[in-house]
């Protein structure tokens, strides 16, 4: 059993983290602070009894028109060329004390390239704290698509609050008209219906994000201090398949993407490429995240 100062056997129940009273204002918090590791590898695979698919490291986004082969800056072309759709994900080692420390190697595969990942998972008064820390291997000559964790979490979760920019999609370089407030909407809602299916419904700059069902219980994000979120409920790869908005098909899960970073958008359909300052370089960096229970009506 994990807990602070514990090594776990079988499952881990991390316990001890008990929080604020739910309802609050900010967002809402209960004071079910449980989670449920899988031993030897390090996975999350529940907060109290709400399943999560495995928080990882993910720099994969569905191309835009500005990405595609036709366009002046066809970063899709370099970006499948290192297999950058099909990354892979390696557990070396998890360490096991007051935190729960996982090792690990995110690569396309057959590549020399990669990114080094330590995920440090805590736990304290107001949940689950984790802090990712990235640092790339080898030459890498493209930018990044996106840089932050994906994680699944029940189809029941349709409900979506934030603290951030909205109401609209935002990314690093078509932000001005996002202004930061708190905003209500669904899963469904926060796509943009773009013809060619792509990437898309990136909300920027968000402080916490809430995910609930129709009872009001759920689950709370926060950023330390920003990310940028998207929500679908279909996956990544889905998404980059997909030729027609008919070919996107729900399934019974959430995909959340909460990203330190995106690659700009450019306008290289048309125009010029991403401007340099909203390039996402591969380079060392670190980011935290925090999970909580919440239930606020």
């Amino acid at each position: 059993m994990w807990s602070p100062g514990a090594r776990p056997a079988s499952p881990a129940t991390a316990r001890g983290l008990d929080g604020a009273g739910s309802g609050a204002p900010d967002g809402g918090r209960n004071s079910d602070r449980r989670c449920t590791i899988r031993p030897g590898v390090g996975d999350l695979l529940k907060l109290g009894d709400l399943p999560i698919d495995p928080v990882q490291v993910d720099v994969w986004r569905a191309p835009i028109d500005n990405d595609r082969p036709f366009s002046r800056e066809p970063n899709e072309v370099g970006w499948r060329a290192l297999g950058l759709e099909r990354m892979r994900h390696r557990v070396d080692r998890v360490e096991y004390d007051d935190d729960l420390t996982v090792h690990a190697r995110v690569a396309p595969a057959a590549s020399r390239l990669g990114l080094r990942v330590i995920y440090r998972w805590q736990g304290d008064a107001l949940g689950l704290r984790l802090t990712v820390e990235v640092l790339p291997e080898g030459d890498w000559t493209v930018p990044l698509p996106r840089l932050g964790v994906r994680l699944g979490v029940p189809g029941r979760l349709r409900r979506v609050g934030w603290y951030g920019g909205g109401p609209g999609e935002a990314y690093p370089d078509s932000r001005q008209a996002a202004r930061v407030g708190r905003y209500t909407s669904t899963v469904d809602d926060m796509q943009t219906p773009y013809v060619y299916p792509q990437e898309n419904g990136n909300r920027s700059a968000v402080r916490w994000l809430t995910l609930l069902d129709e009872t009001g219980r759920g689950l709370r994000i926060e950023g330390e201090p920003l990310i940028d979120v998207s929500l679908r409920r279909w996956t990544t790869e889905a998404l980059a398949a997909a030729a027609h908005p008919t070919d996107l098909v729900p399934g019974d899960q959430v995909w959340i993407n909460l990203d330190h970073r995106q690659n700009g958008l450019g306008s290289a359909s048309c125009g010029p490429g991403v401007l340099p300052q909203h390039r996402l370089h591969a380079e060392p960096v670190a980011f935290s995240l925090r999970f909580a229970l919440c239930d606020w009506p």
